[in-house]
């Protein structure tokens, strides 16, 4: 299948907290943020493999820093790597200064969504190729992410994870 670049598939989302998408302390929900991020990385998703997409899992978030109300929030998705049918969108979260300008990353995650056709089975997709050092480190990393993913849920076997064993050598 024809490679394509990871920006081919950058998606950024912005928008701005309102106080109905905050806890008592005027901090947006933590689900709040995860919805954002479901739906940018699916848009990322879609424009990559230009087919239905359904999200397979949230394989790792982290809220590093509070978002308060009337913050504009600035969501980046991207595919980091791609298996058969299923890809790795790796997102980051900044939030915009009023005052200044300036941008500060608050959080990131990486989700996984699996192309399917209209009745649900999974498709094959085209590959990418990663260009700059970021976009290769995440690449290299989504491998070894996946393989203890599947290592965990029981689906490989530990002596069977190459990448992850790699590591410890």
């Amino acid at each position: 299948m024809e490679s394509k670049t990871p920006k081919d598939s950058l998606t950024t989302l912005t928008d701005m907290v309102l106080p109905g998408e905050t806890n008592p302390l005027d901090n947006l929900f933590g689900g709040e943020l995860l919805a954002r991020m479901d739906r940018a990385s699916s848009i990322a998703a879609q424009r990559h493999s230009r087919r239905i997409v359904v999200t397979a899992s949230v394989n790792h978030v982290v809220f590093s820093k509070a978002i308060p109300v009337g913050s504009v929030v600035t969501i980046q998705a991207k595919v980091s790597r791609v298996f058969n049918s299923s890809m790795e969108i790796y997102l980051d979260v900044w939030i915009e200064d009023r005052a200044s300008g300036e941008s500060t990353k608050v959080n990131e995650a990486i989700y996984t969504f699996v192309a399917v056709d209209k009745t649900g089975k999974p498709v094959k997709i085209s590959q990418i190729v990663p260009e700059t050092d970021l976009e290769k480190e995440r690449y290299e990393g989504a491998l070894r992410r996946k393989q203890l993913s599947l290592v965990l849920s029981g689906r490989m076997k530990p002596s069977e994870a190459t990448e992850l064993k790699a590591l410890f050598e």
